[in-house]
């Protein structure tokens, strides 16, 4: 009689390759920590008052967890491949996150959102707008 292990595989029984401890280890401490800040990231855009704060928490915290979540995947895959890949997808948010809160919070500003109460956009110094005016020739 034929077991049901002869008939299907097992996933244990493949020749995928194996990863040592190292690398195990940086794989589960990327994830557990990309982890933590994406729900840092959450937490953040659900509990604080303004588009501002919200901006600030989710930018930050996300592309952190994002990051670290893809760099699990440079540990676990190596340089090449789906490796190159993750290490790719890092680069490109460590690029565009900050980029685009940036045009968030400008657009957000020239919809007239206030800020809370006392908080101001900071007013240029006389420095600033000579040096600024120097800019636009």
């Amino acid at each position: 009689m034929t077991g049901l292990s002869t008939l299907v595989p097992l996933a244990a029984e493949t020749s995928a390759p194996t990863m040592g401890p190292v690398r195990t280890t940086l794989v589960v401490t990327f994830t557990l920590v990309g982890a933590v800040f994406l729900t840092v990231g959450t937490v953040g855009l659900l509990r604080l008052p303004a588009v501002y704060n919200r901006l600030h928490a989710t930018t930050k915290a996300t592309t952190l967890g994002s990051a670290s979540v893809a760099l699990a995947g440079v540990a676990r895959f190596g340089p090449g491949g789906e490796g190159l890949t993750a290490f790719v997808t890092v680069v490109f948010l460590f690029l565009t996150a900050p980029t685009g809160a940036h045009m968030i919070s400008r657009a957000a500003q020239r919809m007239g959102v206030p800020f809370r109460e006392g908080v101001e956009w900071p007013v240029p110094s006389e420095g600033d707008r000579e040096s600024d005016a120097d800019s636009d020739d």
